[in-house]
């Protein structure tokens, strides 16, 4: 009977590391893979915040990230232009880059000049801020997005 019990309780135990190897994957602080949702954004003036902008009305915007690639989707009930793009992406050196291979009719206006689109990283388990950088390096817009998966 007791080697019974002691058998029960290693394959518990064996469970519980399990299922706590598999949420560890998402704790990876430097971990883009999973899906997010913007919260909020930061307008800077001179690296400074200047101005706050929520995401009021229903506005929405998720970004999806899986072995290298991106997709993200923005919903806008008072703008009546589809918003989504999908492409590959990389982190390195605190840096994010994305390059669109399709997107909306409205963001391909936008790919077709600029090729890459790169920022300023920063993460968290549960959170990442992506910055916009100006040709002097100084911050003038940030996205900080939630993890929902």
């Amino acid at each position: 009977m007791k080697k019974l019990v002691f058998l029960a309780f290693l394959a518990c135990t064996a469970i519980i590391l399990l299922s706590a190897s598999q949420k560890g994957n998402h704790s990876d602080a430097k971990s883009l893979e999973g899906v997010w949702e913007l919260q909020y954004q930061l307008i800077y003036d001179n690296n400074e915040v200047l101005d706050t902008l929520y995401n009021l009305n229903g506005y929405r915007q998720v970004k999806m990230y899986s072995k290298g690639k991106v997709m993200w989707t923005r919903f806008n009930p008072t703008d009546s232009n589809e918003w989504f793009g999908y492409g590959s992406y990389e982190v390195k050196d605190g840096m994010l880059e994305e390059q669109l291979e399709y997107a909306s009719n409205a963001m391909m206006k936008i790919v077709d000049t600029v090729q890459v689109f790169r920022f300023q990283l920063e993460t968290t388990p549960d959170t990442f801020t992506q910055t916009s950088l100006d040709e002097e390096g100084k911050k003038y817009n940030s996205e900080i997005y939630k993890r929902l998966e």
